[in-house]
């Protein structure tokens, strides 16, 4: 059965109350601690279809309604090659919403069949974000904002761990390095999954899920893979999300093998050498103040 999505009314009423404390408290919190928005900036809110960007362009609506902070916002979609009910679900979320949402056409799909069928994930975000910072450009914006939630920030941190033998995570905020103009932003960061899930299915929200022709014709992904270990670290420990989360903010260098900083590799003697260093010159410190 297709039960009818809630009213805006009934739906911002919802933000305002019911989910005050799990979707707009930490949306702001994020975008306060991580100073996301400075005055005039303009935003464009990147939308794919799914419930995290529609979540977060309502969030959006709600801030810049009540001036919470002195900025303009836009809202654009890239179509990467969706089919005709997949485009029409997006639009009818969108004019249902009150989101005046532009949709810009691209072959992106195409593409990565031919290039990255093995593993499409990565180039498909890749030149989403290019194409995305070309859009919000072209409509005066000087950042984008990304949809990424606090699930998708620990998924990160263990994918780089097991897969790509480095420890990374994704950051709050983010300067282009091919627009120079440009920064990007993730003020859904301090979110769980599990509370846009819960609102979306509140609100009768029926939003894409993945539309992606390629990976469709995959079975199972490394993402999925962290979500069912992650799902079963859970029935143990109910803090294992904050205590990855947690990691990435209490990296401690001096227990390290190796760091890259500013793309310059650190290994584990200039660590030690440099460690040692410094307690040399704290002791003759303090040897020369006892005299």
């Amino acid at each position: 059965m297709n039960l009818q999505m809630l009213s805006l009314a009934e739906i911002q009423s919802l933000i305002l109350k019911s989910y005050k404390k799990l979707l707009l408290r930490p949306f702001l919190r994020a975008i306060t601690d991580y100073e996301m928005i400075k005055p005039n900036d303009t935003i464009s809110i990147c939308m794919s279809g799914g419930k995290d960007s529609f979540v977060m362009a309502l969030l959006f609506k709600e801030i810049y309604k009540h001036q919470k902070f002195n900025f303009n916002i836009n809202f654009i979609c890239m179509d990467p090659g969706y089919s005709i009910e997949h485009l029409k679900l997006i639009q009818s979320n969108a004019n249902h919403l009150e989101i005046p949402l532009v949709i810009h056409r691209s072959n992106y799909f195409a593409v990565i069949e031919k290039l990255s069928k093995e593993n499409p994930c990565y180039l498909c975000a890749r030149m989403r974000r290019g194409f995305l910072y070309n859009m919000g450009m072209s409509l005066g914006s000087n950042k984008i904002a990304l949809a990424h939630h606090f699930d998708d920030f620990i998924e990160t941190t263990l994918l780089n761990i097991f897969y790509g033998g480095s420890f990374k995570t994704m950051v709050p905020k983010i300067k282009s390095e091919n627009f120079k103009s440009m920064e990007l932003i993730r003020p859904m960061m301090y979110i769980r999954e599990s509370d846009i899930l819960k609102f979306t299915k509140k609100i009768n929200l029926k939003c894409l899920d993945c539309a992606c022709s390629v990976s469709a014709l995959k079975v199972s992904s490394k993402r999925h893979e962290i979500k069912t270990l992650l799902a079963t670290l859970r029935q143990h420990d109910s803090c294992i999300d904050q205590s990855i989360f947690n990691s990435a903010l209490n990296v401690n260098l001096d227990a390290c093998m190796g760091y890259i900083l500013n793309n310059t590799k650190h290994d584990f003697k200039e660590i030690y050498q440099t460690n040692f260093n410094n307690r040399n010159n704290n002791d003759s410190c303090v040897l020369e103040d006892d005299n």
